[in-house]
Order: C-alpha cells, then structure tokens, then sequence
C-alpha cells in the first residue's frame, strides 16, 4: 500500500459537483492499494498514518499527530500511486489491486483508521472522477509504502 499524506486546513471531495465529503484542520490521504497488499500491510499503514507526528506542538515543532489533536482525516482512493512510467511515457497500472479488491481494503482502512482514534474519517468514492479541493498547510506532505 502507498499513501500521499498531506497536512490541511481543511478539505473537500466531491463527485458531479456534488460534495460528498468535508474535513477541517487534518490529513488528507491519498491511498493505493498494490496487487498482493495483505492486512498487515492496510494496518501498518493505518497506524502510521493516525499517528504520524506532523502537527506543532506547543513550541512550533512537529510532534503532534491527528490523533493527538483530534483531527480529521479524509482518505482519497488513488491507483494511480501505482503507475509505472518506467517504459515509455504511458503509464502502466499493472501494480494496482483489482478494483473489487482494492475497494474492500480502502473500506478496511477507514475502518482502521478509526481504530487507531481517528474520530472523523471522510472518504472519496472509488472509481469516481473526483475533484478535490485541499488547502495545504506548511506545506506538509509524506511519502509512505508499506513494502519499502
């Protein structure tokens, strides 16, 4: 699994024009699921994801995670964290879960999220055109791969 994090103001998703989803002050989370990941890979990265010190403490520094300030996060199904342009210019997605199963771990990982204190979980809709609008704060954005 890959996930794009991106520390916010606030963020909104929406399908056709149509809001579906709105988080204040949080993450947003933009998540691939990889042909093969297990639920050790959902759930390492649920948890570093939930708790991933990005956030200012009392002096400035980055030592507070969503969960420590009860944040929001809005998770963003991304295959395309998969493409592989290593051969031309095209990108192949061959990397990606099948969209059945990719769509059952990006549920899961909600799920987790939860599990792990996240109070406010928002989500896009698999397989949508979506359009996101996010205002970026810092700005702050991390790289994670549960295989790396």
């Amino acid at each position: 699994m890959k996930a794009v994090v991106q520390r916010v103001g606030e963020g909104t998703l929406s399908v056709e024009g149509r809001e579906v989803s709105r988080i204040g002050a949080g993450l947003v989370c933009y998540l691939g699921v990889g042909a093969g990941d297990t639920s050790q890979d959902l759930d390492w990265l649920a948890k570093k994801v939930a708790r991933l010190r990005i956030f200012p403490d009392a002096e400035g520094r980055m030592n507070r995670s969503a969960v420590d300030e009860g944040l929001g996060i809005l998770v963003v199904p991304q295959f395309t964290l998969f493409g592989d342009i290593r051969n031309g210019y095209r990108p192949s997605f061959t990397g990606a879960e099948a969209p059945d199963r990719a769509n059952a771990l990006f549920v899961a990982f909600q799920d987790k999220l939860r599990e792990y204190g996240i109070r406010t979980v928002a989500a896009g809709v698999f397989g949508a055109d979506m359009t996101i609008v996010q205002v970026n704060r810092g700005p702050v954005t991390i790289l994670l791969d549960s295989r790396a």
